[in-house]
């Protein structure tokens, strides 16, 4: 039986950011950014509600500026090349992220399975947030289940690697986790933990065991 590996993305693969974070330096607007995510840190803005006062402060966001953020990310090194060997493993990967499908689903043309994140509005923003749409963390449980049932795997066969709040119903769900980078809230839960600045040698931690 094979494993699926899901990724977080903020935090995690990549450095010491976050979509919003880089997406809102291409718009100069990195102050702002700072105040809301310290706000959606401490519980009080809710994911929908941060996707409705981040796309008040993105109404000039083009996809130009979406690949500049992308391309321009501090992503952890090996990326790529951890999902190639876990493909040619006969082994899946996926990205679950609270953020912007519209920057997570890029992840998909590096080697990834799947690659899912929140339902926004179409790019440039005409169309208010559908609540609906958001992930919240207890999302990414479902999302796993998800993508167990299409794969043929169970969550008895899934890693996940996470650094943040965010991931702890993830790593609680599963039978192995890799802490990344990670804050007080995983690194105590999971199985292992990594700090660094490429993937590889945190995926080698589990690719050893197993």
């Amino acid at each position: 039986m094979g494993k699926l590996h899901l990724f977080d993305m903020d935090g995690t693969l990549l450095y010491g950011s976050a979509a919003a974070v880089e997406i809102s330096r291409q718009l100069g607007l990195d102050r702002e950014i700072a105040e809301l995510e310290r706000a959606f840190s401490a519980g009080e803005v809710t994911p929908p509600r941060f996707a409705e006062l981040a796309c008040a402060l993105w109404a000039g966001l083009t996809e130009e500026l979406v690949t500049a953020a992308f391309d321009g990310a501090p992503w952890l090194a090996g990326i790529r090349e951890v999902w190639a060997d876990i493909r040619r493993r006969g082994e899946r990967c996926a990205v679950i992220s609270l953020s912007p499908g519209f920057f997570v689903e890029r992840l998909s043309g590096w080697g990834a399975d799947a690659a899912r994140g929140s339902r926004w509005p179409a790019l440039p923003f005409r169309e208010p947030v559908e609540p609906d749409g958001i992930l919240s963390a207890s999302a990414k449980v479902r999302i796993a289940d998800e993508l167990c049932a299409e794969f043929g795997l169970s969550r008895s066969d899934c890693v996940a690697y996470g650094d943040s709040m965010s991931d702890t119903a993830l790593f609680a769900a599963v039978p192995a986790s890799v802490a990344v980078n990670a804050d007080h809230h995983v690194s105590g839960l999971a199985s292992y933990v990594y700090e660094g600045r490429d993937l590889r040698e945190a995926y080698e931690l589990v690719r050893a065991d197993g």
